[in-house]
């Protein structure tokens, strides 16, 4: 390649700044267009950095089925699923969702069962105190994992046990790893 091809792929535009040519788009090294990332919104008051939805603090310029992921218990393909079943558009960023769709997002996640998600798709199934399927997000997902560790402890499983000694509960290997207590010195004889 040539001195004058790196020149004309780094050099500035002859046109001004403020045509449409360079409010959307930036340039590469080897001078192709590349498309920023845009918000779809039409008006600035509408969009909103943070959202908070569950109790959760949700960013606004994260596309929405990624930032839905920040609430506790909805991982990406339940958010994936969720937006669907809304009819949101997949491209909207959190930030420029309308009330109306945050409504439906929040109440498709509480109650996906009305909304004919399947129930092996939930994070709760055949829960041993009710017997329900459900999705537990946020603070619900803690006390449900909080009252499994303490229904063990109290009927002495193993698994219990493990969890209120402190060790490995999976069957890992604890010769090495996972020690407690005080590191003991090596002496050195003289």
């Amino acid at each position: 390649m040539t001195s004058d091809y790196w020149a004309d792929a780094n050099s500035t535009h002859s046109h001004p700044q403020n045509t449409p040519c360079c409010s959307d788009t930036e340039f590469d090294l080897f001078g192709n267009s590349i498309a920023l990332r845009s918000l779809v919104v039409t008006q600035k008051d509408q969009f909103q950095a943070m959202r908070r939805v569950l109790n959760t603090n949700v960013h606004g310029n994260v596309k929405a089925m990624y930032a839905l992921t920040a609430i506790k218990g909805v991982g990406r393909r339940y958010s994936n699923l969720v937006l669907k079943k809304a009819d949101v558009d997949m491209t909207k960023r959190a930030g420029e969702l309308s009330e109306d769709e945050l409504e439906r997002i929040v109440d498709i996640i509480q109650n996906p069962l009305q909304y004919k998600i399947p129930k092996w798709y939930l994070n709760r199934q055949k829960d041993r105190t009710t017997g329900k399927y459900s999705q537990l997000v946020a603070n619900g997902v803690d006390n449900a994992l909080r009252e499994d560790l303490e229904r063990m402890k109290k009927i002495r499983l193993h698994r219990g046990l493990r969890h209120f000694w402190g060790i490995r509960v999976r069957g890992q290997h604890t010769k090495t790893t996972g020690r407690g207590g005080r590191t003991v010195g090596v002496t050195k004889k003289k």
